[in-house]
């Protein structure tokens, strides 16, 4: 028999010692063949071939469960000793053999080590090769498990496989013969795109080969020669590629052509199979030019640039199976997202287009279940797990109902397409800005009921009428990620009176699309029947609440959404109750705040609690709260009770409850979490209308639950107290804002981002209020704030801007508060000193990092605030040309120019000349100045322009700032610059002086007669400096102040008093 010839064979290993907890029978099983197959040698006999046969017979045939316990070394050199066995001129044995590693692979869940895995590799693709074609599926099948997380140590064999003539491009196309075999060799290039943590990613022009076969492939109607279950599993691999090349980060979507053919694409597959729905797509969805909106509510500062029209991404539930877990259970603990058991069955209530918004009254009852839920692993399980991406078919047996086995298996792959087609469109949202995003909000979301265009189907058509639920909570999903921090964007959302226009204008639209997102949400919450879903639906209100500018919309809105809610928060389900809980605290913080839920609020409890209504079904006791012993009960109690009763709304009493009672069975800490989120959120129920002895209990339990382990509860806690430390009645409390301090210290340093993010908040938060209080006429709590806690609040703050951007983005800012409280006696100890000068340069270090706008935006207000303590030596300290340098460098270069703004903004706080330091630094502060102020208009982002006249206002300011404080040996440089740019200048200091309120970055902007007044200062103030006799520098700049002031009173036709500073 002759030997195999591939690269360097590997010898059959020695078995490992089996653990002494394996199964005995299992594990001697594996053992048992493993000794036969190596004690075999190559033999080109008949009967060899035969016992070879058998054996590998025996091996797939093999019992193996979790239980078993092999070591995957032990599978790898298995794997090897076969191949050594079979020649490749033998196509039944290898076709056998291929199966062999297919299962072994797959059943023990075995990812081959990089020892084997370059002799298995190089023994299939010569296989591909030299083999009969009717092996192709088996050997295909082999290569897909064997590559599976093995990517980038398949390095080498990269061009054989992807490249020009590549062998899985040439069977996984078109002209492919074979559909079977077509399929298998997409599966293997999606496996090869799985990228594993740590290690290198494919490299990028295998990337873009890879995306490009997919996408041909998603766009690529059916052919006539293949079924539709073939067909559905091709477009689940082509999805789970793209997926997987996306989720690798390295894959960036630029090209608006190419990003505009994979959303197309995305949306077609995302209603496949979808009965009663059969849509045409176009090739490219392209963006929808959209104009610049108000950004004035922004929270994200860094969001503030992407102005087009999508809303952030929350990360996706539904994600591949990862041997590190890490990350990703920490982005479901900072999601908030529980997993609920499957439901399996896809009973569905049938809504039809029309349908208006149904009151809470609406009784729906829930369909029987068809019976589709009856498919096996394959069929119930997301299809992103790694078992279900390695593996290429499911058992027939999970079909073998004689009734509807195969329409139940059909629906159940179509069901699949559109899950991973969703999934997909996840990772897609997170490759790209969001900015370009935006221009694509109307493809996905709806702003009027649909009629069943492809223009009008959406992401609410699958959430009110796929039949799979688990379809259903994908796309309640993809919406809440959409809906999640999309504050700015909505802002510009306006109800106008219903007179008739000749177009829509943008603010309608946008007002349209959240009054029929209320609507299909509302709609989808009373016909649900699954738990899992309901639970998304739920947080997507959440979202859509917490986002939705309601000030600017029509009434009611909120109103709807209370009432159909009540009835949930005594759901059996602890998933439901969470996020019923959270939905109210959404609408309970909603801004302004509104009448309207100051009216809900007033509401006695048993409005809408004792509903009947059939669409909230599955409801525990009405006593599955237990009461607070004393008090009058929860149904006779109102936010606003009358004067002089002292009892809170029913909601604070719900939530203290839940927090403070002992755990029941159908309770848990998540609970606790969303009650101690919702209530105490800044709401029209404030802290300050509860008497002494409830305003204690409330502190107490916060600061109690502050040591939870359950994360979620820590991290709401966390939140609770940041909101807490802001309460008038609070804030100027030493014990509790100490308190409060040390609890969130704490927090700063737990395991989770999600609670370390939450504290930094809270921690920004408690920073404000020393400011606050340093402001009042009393100076006990500056004297009685303890130095060692704010030692330790410095290093704290200095290690979390070290940290992630959710955290270092409020890092900063305390950092700042922090620098600006610091009192003389504090500065002149010597432990100070050090941390001082730390925490400046964590601020001039993250002032220059290309980190999200969002922190430099904040490390460039910290440093203002910095600037704002005259204690400190600002000016003479060797730091101060450092932290200029920073602030000059962001404020001449930033893309963003919302960060130029505030740098400008920082550049101009110092208030004496000597603060600015030498000659030569004030020279370089000026002179950045003048380059940014020429520069204003330099941007290729055209969503930047908005903030053009916002920058310009503040570097006008602050070279007029500069110059009232400027002394004789600053006017040379003046000078100098004004010679060359001097007309630049002058003219857009005339437009400061003559335009009103840009809506700066900076606060309230100053009104025309202070830029007035700031300019007569300036002058007066360049009249006064001593100038050197003969120096002509006083008298240009001078000058140019006085041109500057006449063509403003020239334009206006006012009289003032200029002429008197002219003959000073």
């Amino acid at each position: 028999m002759a030997a195999v010839q591939v690269a360097g064979s590997v010898p059959c290993r020695q078995l490992r010692e089996a653990p002494q907890e394996a199964t005995p029978e299992r594990d001697n099983g594996f053992r048992r063949l493993s000794a036969r197959l190596c004690a075999l040698r190559p033999d080109d006999s008949s009967s060899a071939r035969t016992e070879i046969h058998l054996l590998f017979d025996q091996l797939i045939s093999e019992n193996y469960t979790e239980g078993s316990c092999v070591a995957p070394e032990d599978v790898s050199a298995l794997l090897v000793q076969a191949c050594q066995l079979v020649p490749l001129n033998q196509n039944h044995l290898v076709s056998k053999v291929s199966q062999l590693i297919h299962h072994l692979l797959n059943r023990l869940q075995v990812i081959v080590d990089e020892q084997h895995l370059d002799f298995l590799l190089a023994y299939t693709i010569s296989a591909i090769h030299q083999c009969s074609s009717w092996t192709y599926m088996e050997i295909l099948q082999a290569l897909a498990a064997l590559v599976y997380c093995n990517g980038s140590k398949c390095q080498k064999y990269l061009p054989e496989l992807l490249g020009k003539t590549g062998l899985l491009l040439k069977l996984s196309d078109s002209a492919q013969s074979d559909p079977e075999v077509r399929r298998a060799a997409v599966h293997c290039m999606a496996n090869l795109c799985l990228s594993v943590p740590g290690q290198p990613y494919l490299e990028e022009p295998y990337q873009n080969i890879c995306f490009q076969a997919f996408l041909t492939i998603l766009q690529s109607p059916k052919s006539s020669d293949m079924d539709d279950i073939t067909f559905c599993m091709l477009l689940q691999n082509a999805l789970k590629g793209i997926q997987s090349l996306l989720n690798g980060g390295r894959m960036k979507l630029t090209q608006t052509d190419e990003l505009g053919a994979l959303l197309a694409v995305l949306k077609k597959s995302m209603f496949h199979g979808l009965p009663g729905l059969n849509i045409e797509m176009p090739t490219v969805l392209y963006p929808t030019p959209l104009p610049q909106y108000d950004g004035r509510t922004a929270v994200k500062p860094q969001q503030s640039e992407s102005s087009t029209s999508r809303p952030t991404l929350k990360k996706s539930k539904v994600k591949p199976k990862k041997i590190q877990q890490g990350e990703e259970e920490e982005e479901k603990e900072s999601s908030g997202e529980i997993e609920a058991a499957p439901v399996t069955g896809t009973g569905r209530v049938n809504l039809h287009e029309g349908n208006t918004w149904c009151s809470s009254s609406l009784g729906v009852q829930s369909l029987p279940l068809d019976g589709s839920g009856a498919a096996g692993k394959d069929g119930v399980s997301s299809p992103f797990s790694s078992s279900s991406w390695k593996r290429v078919s499911s058992s027939e047996s999970d079909y073998s109902d004689a009734e509807g086995g195969m329409q139940s298996k059909m629906r159940s792959y179509q069901a699949k397409v559109r899950q991973g087609a969703l999934v997909c469109f996840l990772s897609t949202i997170k490759s790209i800005e969001k900015k370009v995003l935006y221009g694509y909000w109307s493809a996905f979301i709806p702003d009027t009921p649909e009629l069943g265009s492809p223009q009008s189907v959406s992401l609410m058509t699958l959430t009110l009428k796929d039949p799979s639920p688990k379809t259903r909570a994908c796309a309640l999903q993809v919406l809440s990620a959409i809906l999640e921090g999309s504050k700015q964007f909505l802002s510009v959302a306006e109800d106008t009176s219903d007179h008739r226009r000749a177009f829509t204008p943008f603010s309608v639209m946008i007002a349209s699309s959240i009054r029929e997102l209320h609507r299909c949400l509302l709609l989808a919450l009373v016909a649900e029947s699954s738990s899992q879903t309901l639970t998304q639906i739920i947080k997507c209100l959440a979202n859509l609440v917490s986002n939705a500018p309601y000030n600017r919309l029509k009434l009611s809105l909120l109103t709807k959404v209370w009432n159909q809610i009540k009835p949930y928060i005594r759901h059996k389900d602890v998933n439901v109750r969470v996020s019923s809980l959270t939905l109210l605290g959404a609408i309970v913080s909603t801004h302004a705040p509104l009448p309207e839920v100051q009216l809900l609020l007033q509401q006695p409890c048993s409005s809408g609690l004792s509903n009947s209504n059939s669409a909230t079904p599955h409801l525990s006791p009405p006593d599955w709260w237990k009461k607070v012993p004393a008090g009058p009960s929860l149904e006779e109690t109102s936010v606003s009770s009358p004067k002089g009763s002292s009892e809170p709304c029913w909601l604070i009493r719900l939530c203290i409850s839940t927090v403070i009672l002992p755990k029941e069975d159908s309770c848990s800490g998540s609970d606790a979490g969303s009650a101690a989120g919702s209530t105490y959120e800044p709401s029209p129920m404030r802290l300050e209308a509860l008497q002494n002895d409830r305003q204690i209990l409330c502190i107490t339990v916060l600061l109690g639950l502050n040591d939870s382990k359950n994360r979620l509860v820590k991290a709401a806690t966390s939140r609770a107290l940041g909101v807490y430390v802001l309460f008038p009645c609070l804030r100027q409390d030493v014990i509790f804002v100490a308190d409060t301090a040390n609890a969130i210290l704490m927090s700063l340093e737990d395991k989770s981002l999600n609670v370390r993010a939450k504290a930094a908040w809270s921690l920004g938060n408690l920073t404000d209020t020393l400011i606050v209080n340093m402001e009042t006429p009393d100076p006990s709590f500056q004297e009685e704030f303890s130095g060692l806690l704010l030692l330790k609040m410095l290093r704290s703050a200095i290690e979390a801007s070290k940290d992630k951007d959710k955290v270092k983005s409020n890092a900063v800012r305390a950092l700042g508060n922090l620098l600006h409280f610091l009192q003389p006696s504090h500065i002149e100890k010597p432990t100070f000193a050090e941390i001082i000068e730390e925490s400046i340069q964590a601020l001039i270090s993250t002032v220059l990092t290309e980190a999200a706008m969002k922190v430099r935006w904040n490390a460039c207000y910290a440093m203002g605030n910095v600037f704002k303590n005259p204690a400190l030596p600002l000016g003479t300290a060797p730091w101060t040309s450092q932290a200029y340098n920073a602030l000059t460098s962001v404020v001449t270069s930033c893309k963003n120019f919302k960060v130029r703004i505030r740098s400008a903004a920082a550049l101009s706080i110092p208030g004496k000349r000597e603060q600015y330091g030498s000659v030569d630094q004030y020279a370089r502060i000026w002179n950045a100045l003048v380059t940014a102020l020429q520069k204003s208009e330099d941007t290729t982002d055209f969503l930047e322009f908005k903030y053009c006249a916002s920058l310009r206002t503040q570097i006008c300011q602050a070279l007029i700032h500069l110059l009232s404080l400027a002394s004789a040996s600053d006017l040379p440089c003046i000078k100098e610059t004004l010679e060359l740019n001097g007309n630049m200048v002058q003219s857009y200091i005339v437009q400061f002086l003559k335009s009103g309120a840009e809506g700066e970055d900076t606060g309230a902007p100053p009104s025309l007669q202070e830029r007035d007044q700031m300019v007569r200062m300036a002058l007066k103030h360049m009249g006064n400096v001593q100038a050197p006799t003969g120096d002509t520098a006083r008298r240009a700049i001078m000058g140019l102040l006085e041109e500057i002031l006449a063509g403003c009173f020239d334009s206006s036709g006012s009289q003032g008093a200029l002429p008197g500073l002219t003959n000073q």
